[in-house]
């Protein structure tokens, strides 16, 4: 197993087990749900929105353990951050999940999304990873349509 397989299933199981930012935000002022037909997944994405900076954001559901710990490395990774720049990793995630598994990875450059280019390898999981992600944009676009990953 290389270090990539290794850091992608340690990663997971970490953020599965103990995800970050989970539960209904109360305060929240936009919100959208998602829904992965394959496997069932379906998650809600809160976010409190403030001047174009996500203030604060946590997703809740019920999902795989690749669903629930890209939603909560996504949380980590948008809190704080302005409306472009969520979007800008929105773009960076899609890029690394459907890219060629056999792609050099720069780790350095991706930072946390990085870990996700193991996804790459098993097709069927891509949907269950970007779920979250897919609810996010149609929380940020205000849409009321459900993110679905088929």
């Amino acid at each position: 197993m290389n270090d990539l397989d290794e850091l992608y299933q340690q990663v997971i199981l970490d953020h599965n087990k103990n995800p970050k930012n989970f539960g209904i935000l109360e305060d929240f002022n936009f919100h959208a749900k998602g829904h992965n037909p394959l496997c069932g997944d379906q998650i809600t994405v809160y976010l409190k929105i403030k001047d174009d900076i996500i203030e604060d954001v946590t997703f809740a559901g019920n999902g795989c353990a690749i669903s629930k710990a890209s939603g909560s490395i996504m949380t980590t990774l948008i809190k704080g951050k302005s409306l472009d720049n969520a979007k800008k990793l929105f773009g960076e995630f899609h890029d690394i999940v459907t890219s060629d598994p056999e792609s050099e990875v720069d780790f350095e450059g991706l930072g946390k999304l990085a870990v996700f280019a193991g996804v790459r390898e098993f097709p069927a999981r891509v949907k269950c990873a970007s779920l979250s992600w897919h609810t996010l944009k149609q929380a940020l676009e205000n849409s009321e349509e459900t993110a679905i990953t088929e």
